[in-house]
């Protein structure tokens, strides 16, 4: 280890950029021990269940715990592949690709990490890699194009949580939101119509996004609002009409009202009145994950068959596209100018053997 408990500064370091890639999490495996830890952590987090703790802690510990893990599990199952987890393994895709690309623009050195907010790796643990690597200036990129407490602030809470306790805090800078992006928005175009090339265009193509509870919206979570505007300038570029299109919100939990059309009333719904075949798509998820391979492309097609529909088509995730990554990586240069390896003034790109030397001869130990 280069660090010795919470000093955070040796001499003869070569300072770097590090970037942190974060993604919401995942849990070690496809069991119920580890659903149960992973739902822990996932469900106490406060910016995730805003309800008064004390109650909430009774009831997540009493009841939802006793017997959502092995129902998740059996689902995570269905998902789970040689590599493990979906979005573990393309969040590996994707840090590696842009590690590549970043290497190739930047003047100094860079270590590019992903971490999970809930499950491994953990943000903390990623920060001090960093921190190890002799990272002294660190960008972070949630992987959610929307803004939302519930993710992004929450991962700033977790980055924050572990920097609070270091001696010596890096320079630091955080991307909250790209749901506008119109390198993002390309990305998404494209990738429906590559779907259409191949498969045919359905009758309607549905926005699937993540849910919230609706009364985050009101408290002025923007949530809601980036959602639809990330949809309609995706409608505009490919030329769709406003019968052509529409927004839907799945994953809910528990029974207070949340965002809404939801997913699995709108696809039924929609079979029902003599659709037979619509495109989804989840612009708010990064990569492929439960709630895309098992949520939408099993359950949602099972509901849409099951009320007359006979094709539901899942757009897959942008992923590791070499689009998506390049746009990643495009984002974290932005954010990252004016400081040394991106081309600013070169105050800390220091020589660490000299700089040691330097130290030692006024009596410092490190």
């Amino acid at each position: 280890m280069r660090y010795q408990g919470k000093q955070g500064f040796r001499h003869d370091d070569q300072p770097r950029l590090g970037v942190i890639v974060a993604n919401l999490g995942t849990p070690d495996a496809p069991d119920t021990p580890s659903l149960r830890r992973y739902l822990a952590q996932f469900l106490g987090d406060p910016r995730v269940i805003e309800l008064p703790r004390i109650l909430w802690r009774a009831l997540l510990h009493g009841i939802i715990l006793r017997t959502r893990p092995k129902k998740s599990a059996a689902s995570y199952r269905e998902v789970w592949t040689d590599e493990g987890s979906p979005l573990l393994s393309t969040g590996k895709a994707q840090t590696a690709g842009m590690k590549s690309r970043l290497e190739q623009r930047l003047a100094g050195p860079v270590e590019v990490e992903l971490a999970m907010r809930y499950g491994n790796p953990s943000i903390p643990e990623t920060l001090r890699k960093l921190r190890d690597a002799g990272a002294e200036r660190i960008v972070m990129l949630p992987l959610f194009p929307q803004y939302s407490g519930t993710t992004t602030a929450s991962a700033f809470d977790a980055m924050a949580d572990e920097l609070k306790q270091w001696r010596w805090i890096p320079e630091f800078r955080f991307i909250g939101q790209y749901h506008d992006d119109a390198r993002f928005i390309r990305c998404l175009v494209q990738s429906v119509r590559e779907h259409w090339a191949e498969h045919g265009r359905g009758e309607k193509l549905i926005f699937s996004f993540h849910g919230t509870p609706k009364r985050y919206l009101l408290n002025g979570d923007p949530y809601h609002c980036q959602c639809r505007k990330t949809a309609r300038l995706v409608t505009e570029e490919l030329g769709l009409g406003d019968d052509d299109w529409l927004v839907a919100f799945q994953s809910r939990f528990g029974n207070e009202e949340w965002l809404k059309p939801y997913t699995d009333e709108t696809v039924t719904e929609l079979a029902q009145n003599g659709t037979k075949t619509i495109d989804v798509i989840c612009p708010g998820f990064s990569a492929d994950c439960l709630e895309t391979l098992d949520e939408i492309q099993n359950e949602n097609r099972e509901y849409f068959e099951e009320a007359g529909g006979e094709s539901l088509r899942y757009i897959p995730c942008l992923n590791a596209h070499p689009d998506h990554v390049e746009f990643l990586a495009e984002l974290v240069m932005e954010h990252v100018q004016g400081w040394p390896e991106a081309g600013g003034p070169p105050r800390t790109m220091r020589d660490p053997e000299a700089t040691l030397e330097r130290a030692q001869a006024l009596g410092s130990e490190v």
